[in-house]
């Protein structure tokens, strides 16, 4: 039922297919030179972030515990269940043996939002109409309604960056996006899904009634499509506009202390793909020394990435959010003007979230500095420090509690 990674040689096999496919099919004489090198750079990748056993991001090397425990939330996710064993029913026995993995798999860690990288599971693009909306369906069950549509908006962007590529949509489109099951969907055992592709990643791990959805990773450039098919689509303008409405609020003091660069001149994410383990100490303005005005503010500003979840489940993070926010850092890299680019950081023992605008990539020839960061691309990444990424410690201790 379950498989184990395909292994990223130079050779062909149905992977690589799916990947000459997006290519162009440039299949004639094995694999096109693009393709082998897409599948060497990602394995390149696979071994140096997967070297270490998974601990999970701390601030000093050592993961607090107790954090997270197995406890009933009282919010179903029977619906995602029941949506993921209707999309697992649509596909054929082929799609299934590269789609589905064991739970504790290494695979969960296995995900990149470059556009290179050689994925597992099944895309959107090989997809059949009814198989797309049991893929959607899955993603109604688990997210709101507005993390739905961020989701949708990125796809489309990615779309819409094939078209200021001379319609490049090989690599870039709208449907180059991979789904995977990890475990066998249950109401009682512990099982996950995940979703993979450029600039949209997003884990999903369920034990009975507890969600973890974490690591997740939205972005986009461009971030609002000005022409082309999806003219009008935008995405993480409210993320923005918030974090800096809350940085520009401060008081000058706090946000001297909140700054850590006042120059903005590169890209500053430190925990995206391959980042498991990550030593990152708190930086910046304690939410202790907020007034109460803006520690709801600062919560506000969380609430908005946390909302992407259901609202059942968000209500259930944002209380553990608030339990610690004494032990919350708000940390800053740029400028505070209107059309300022910038980095901010959001820190806690649970909850780890970064915003940055990046240099330019696939848009660098639209752009008079392609070495500056711009607004028209954004990389947002979501991380569960102290080893709950993934949902591992609530694995963790599922297994201790019973025979694996």
């Amino acid at each position: 039922m379950f498989m184990s990674r395909v292994s990223l040689i130079i050779g062909f096999s149905p992977l690589l297919a799916v990947l000459c496919f997006q290519l162009g099919g440039e299949t004639q004489a094995g694999p096109s030179s693009r393709v082998s090198r897409f599948a060497e750079m990602s394995r390149m990748a696979e071994a140096k972030g997967l070297a270490e056993p998974f601990k999970g991001i701390t601030r000093n090397g050592s993961v607090q515990t107790g954090l997270f425990l197995i406890q009933s939330t009282g919010v179903s996710t029977e619906p995602v269940r029941r949506a993921a064993e209707l999309f697992l029913r649509s596909l054929d026995a082929e799609q299934r043996r590269r789609t589905q993995f064991p739970v504790d798999d290494e695979e969960w860690r296995k995900w990149m939002n470059q556009h290179f990288y050689v994925r597992q599971g099944v895309s959107f693009q090989e997809m059949t109409e009814a198989q797309r909306q049991a893929a959607f369906g899955l993603l109604r069950a688990s997210l709101s309604a507005k993390g739905l549509n961020l989701t949708r908006d990125i796809m489309r962007l990615n779309h819409t960056l094939g078209e200021l590529n001379q319609n490049n949509f090989n690599e870039y489109g709208e449907w180059l996006y991979w789904i995977t099951i990890m475990g066998q969907p249950s109401a009682t055992q512990p099982w996950g899904w995940q979703l993979d592709g450029h600039h949209l990643v997003i884990n999903y791990f369920v034990l009975k009634d507890q969600v973890v959805m974490t690591p997740s990773f939205f972005g986009s450039e461009p971030v609002i499509a000005r022409s082309g098919k999806y003219k009008g689509t935008s995405v993480l303008q409210a993320e923005q506009d918030q974090g800096l409405a809350f940085m520009r609020s401060l008081p000058e003091a706090q946000r001297l202390q909140a700054t850590l660069e006042f120059s903005k001149t590169g890209n500053n994410n430190l925990t995206e793909a391959f980042k498991d383990n990550v030593v990152l100490d708190y930086a910046g303005l304690p939410a202790k020394l907020l007034s109460p005005h803006h520690q709801e503010q600062l919560l506000s500003l969380i609430q908005l990435y946390v909302d992407n979840m259901d609202s059942g489940h968000a209500r259930v993070r944002m209380q553990e959010v608030r339990r610690h926010l004494e032990e919350t850092y708000f940390a800053w890299i740029g400028g505070i003007e209107t059309n300022s680019v910038f980095y901010y950081r959001i820190h806690s023992p649970v909850i780890l979230i970064e915003f940055d605008h990046q240099r330019p990539v696939a848009m660098r020839h639209l752009v008079e500095d392609p070495q500056a960061p711009f607004r028209e691309h954004i990389h947002v990444v979501i991380r569960t420090p102290n080893g709950n990424d993934y949902g591992k410690d609530l694995l963790r201790q599922h297994y201790a509690q019973s025979k694996h």
